[in-house]
């Protein structure tokens, strides 16, 4: 801590009060610090919850090494263990989404189609907090990648 109010040449942000059952809504300015802090709250919850997960897996390996005699008994742990790490390879590029959303939301990007500029529908970032472009330019990039693998 350098002085009052900073931590490694970040200002700290005063936290904001935020009712528990707050939802952002259409009605009121979008992307507005209520709105932010709702997604940044989100988003931080998901990253944590993910992480556990990966430190569970971490820990179930290490203790879960034993010598299983029968074969398809030893097959059958080493299909699940093979399942478990690609589940948890997937988490954790997610977790770099998060950590990307996280950055814009820094930057005053958040909630902006990468595309057109326009903002994201608040229905969708609930449901998909890392999302990068509207629906209807996710569906034209959706088009346009099906049409080249086609070739």
């Amino acid at each position: 801590m350098n002085s009052v109010g900073q931590v490694e040449g970040k200002s700290m942000k005063q936290e904001m009060f935020l009712p528990k059952d707050y939802s952002p809504a259409e009605d009121e300015p979008f992307m507005n610090d209520r709105q932010v802090e709702y997604f940044r709250r989100k988003l931080l919850t998901w990253k944590t919850e993910l992480q556990a997960g990966s430190r569970d897996t971490i820990e179930g390996l290490q203790d879960g090494t034993r010598n299983i005699p029968d074969v398809a008994d030893r097959a059958s742990e080493e299909t699940d263990r093979a399942l478990e790490l690609r589940t948890r390879d997937r988490q954790r590029k997610l977790v770099s989404k998060i950590d990307a959303a996280l950055r814009r939301i820094d930057e005053g990007e958040y909630g902006y189609c990468s595309v057109t500029g326009e903002p994201i529908s608040l229905k969708r970032l609930d449901a998909r907090p890392i999302a990068t472009m509207s629906l209807e330019a996710q569906e034209r990039h959706e088009r346009r990648e099906k049409v080249h693998r086609d070739d």
